[in-house]
């Protein structure tokens, strides 16, 4: 799987970049058909402290599917939107398994 990540209007430290790299690889265990994770790491303005918003894109056996999550962290968001995305995998793998069948 091609992981991509960018982050925007700030340069993230490679042990933050190492953290989403490894957990992305980590939904190949749930499906093998995902080609490619695009992750986006941005600040936003927020009162209440949630300002690290992730975003991340894969392309799951010809499909696009998104998750997007806000927290005081980018590490927290980044399993929060995980979380999101295995469900949809999971959803995907299901859908491909009850044509094939």
């Amino acid at each position: 799987m091609k992981i991509e990540i960018q982050s925007i209007h700030f340069k993230a430290d490679k042990k933050l970049l190492d953290f989403i790299k490894a957990k992305v690889e980590k939904t190949q265990t749930f499906f093998d058909g995902v080609q490619l994770a695009e992750v986006f790491l941005r600040l936003e303005k927020d009162k209440e402290g949630e300002n690290k918003v992730v975003e991340i894109k894969m392309n799951v056996a010809g499909k696009p599917i998104f998750a997007k999550e806000h927290h005081t962290t980018f590490e927290s968001a980044t399993d929060m939107v995980l979380d999101k995305l295995v469900a949809q995998i999971r959803k995907q793998k299901e859908k491909l398994q009850a044509k094939s069948a």
